[in-house]
């Protein structure tokens, strides 16, 4: 997959998560995807975890996660710079923060994201 491939498969994935698309979103990670909970704490490890992970955020918050800026990195990673926005369920502000997220991946699909401030 090429540098331009990741950028738009990573703008599709931010554009699903944001639309609550799960299952779009998985189909771009690997079965055994590693993702932080940044919600709760620590990490979950597949689908299934990761679509029980954003089913119980959801319910109770509104994250909006707007890529600002994508760029590869020497280790093969990719970075996203991004904008993220918090609501609760009833629309009040809850947090804005600018962050990193650095993306490894197999093949086309994503295998781990973390989260850099």
């Amino acid at each position: 997959m090429t540098a331009p491939d990741r950028e738009e498969s990573l703008r599709a994935l931010y554009q699903a998560f944001n639309a609550r698309d799960i299952e779009t979103v998985l189909a771009g990670m690997t079965p055994d995807v590693d993702w932080p909970n940044g919600w709760e704490g620590d990490r979950v490890v597949g689908h299934d975890a990761v679509r029980r992970y954003w089913e119980r955020q959801w319910a109770e918050i509104r994250p909006r996660v707007e890529p600002t800026g994508i760029r590869g990195r020497p280790d093969g990673t990719v970075e996203v710079g991004v904008h993220h926005v918090v609501r609760d369920r009833g629309g009040a502000l809850l947090a804005i923060a600018d962050v990193r997220h650095v993306y490894t991946f197999a093949g086309g699909l994503v295998q781990r994201m973390d989260v850099e401030q």
